[in-house]
């Protein structure tokens, strides 16, 4: 019978073990630049990160994991929706949020606005584990906005902790826990169903593809 003709666009994505989620100027890169040895490029200013960067994490148990640092979302305009993409198969989201509150953000509405997003995109992405991280607790003011967003976040049954990244307070305690969750974390499918492409065959095609042994 005659061949078949068909054109694809094959697309690599990223397989990180953990992904970084959170709005530009949250702290994400800064973090990654600590953890890892990767070079995210870091100034104080929104969309420094166009691409996503990928990192290996070295804990001081012995056990090692993939860190991937996506574009910020933006609710509804986001770069980040065109490289979400790239973490659909990690196993554990660390969604960092500026607490400080000086850009005058307001972290809680922030968290919710970013899994708005995240749901939208992908169902099953928005059910991952999600370790929550207040970053720039070095220049927050006033100690009780981090108390009360903790205890929301908790009442949600997420696991919150205080950070800063720039002076590294608070990063081995979520590089521990991130750590250890991982090890009970359910495996990701690489590859779904909707995403196989199976050629439709008639009786004779797959007669022609059976081998004998």
């Amino acid at each position: 019978t005659d061949g078949e003709e068909r054109w694809v666009i094959l697309e690599l994505k990223m397989i990180a073990d953990v992904g970084l989620l959170g709005f530009p100027n949250v702290g994400k890169s800064t973090f990654l630049s600590v953890v890892t040895a990767a070079k995210p490029k870091i100034a104080n200013y929104h969309f420094t990160t166009l691409t996503p960067n990928l990192g290996v994490v070295q804990t001081k148990f012995g056990d090692s994991f993939v860190l991937a640092d996506i574009p910020g979302l933006i609710e509804g305009i986001g770069l980040g929706h065109d490289f979400l993409r790239h973490v659909e198969r990690t196993k554990v989201l660390i969604h960092i949020v500026d607490i400080s509150g000086l850009e005058g953000r307001n972290a809680l509405e922030d968290f919710d606005a970013i899994n708005g997003e995240l749901k939208l995109y992908n169902e099953k992405l928005s059910t991952r584990p999600q370790v929550v991280v207040a970053n720039k607790i070095d220049i927050l003011e006033d100690e009780s906005v981090y108390e009360e967003f903790k205890t929301t976040l908790e009442e949600r049954g997420y696991k919150v902790f205080k950070m800063s990244a720039a002076t590294r307070e608070g990063i081995d305690d979520v590089i521990a826990y991130v750590s250890q969750i991982l090890k009970d974390a359910e495996e990701i499918e690489l590859v779904s169903e909707e995403e196989l492409y199976v050629p439709e065959l008639d009786d004779e095609q797959e007669e022609g593809l059976q081998v004998e042994i």
